[in-house]
């Protein structure tokens, strides 16, 4: 079971988790191992609320197929146990940033003294703009 936050949870039997043998340089067991980990999620199928999928399948992942399925392959560790949680973890750590609301930003006045500070700043650039300008004869 795993626990998404305090009212979502993901059962075991929602997560096909198969063994597979990881790929690039390894030493005398390499092809006689299955450590890596391939972890396959259907969103349509699992349990979670309706908002959850919703979010999950308008959202645009490189992990999410058109399908509607969230695959991770972890390999980084030798161990088949380590890989197998840390694809756990990044599944986790998926739904949780896809599924997060952001808050609404309340938009506020700007305070008297920035105003002020603003309108000085502009004064002082027209001044020196000015100061650039060519030198007028007043006095012919």
């Amino acid at each position: 079971m795993i626990r998404l936050s305090n009212s979502v949870v993901l059962q075991d039997e929602e997560l096909d988790i198969t063994a597979i043998r990881a790929q690039g340089a390894g030493g005398q067991h390499v092809n006689k191992t299955s450590t890596a980990i391939h972890l396959r999620f259907n969103i349509q199928q699992s349990s979670l609320p309706e908002h959850y999928k919703a979010r999950l399948l308008a959202a645009t992942h490189h992990l999410i197929t058109e399908d509607g399925v969230i695959i991770i392959k972890s390999q980084s560790y030798r161990s088949q146990q380590m890989n197998k949680d840390a694809a756990i973890s990044r599944l986790v750590t998926l739904i949780r940033e896809l599924t997060r609301e952001e808050k609404n930003r309340k938009s506020t006045k700007p305070t008297r003294k920035s105003v002020e500070r603003r309108l000085d700043n502009k004064n002082k650039h027209s001044i020196v703009k000015t100061l650039r300008s060519k030198v007028r004869r007043f006095f012919e």
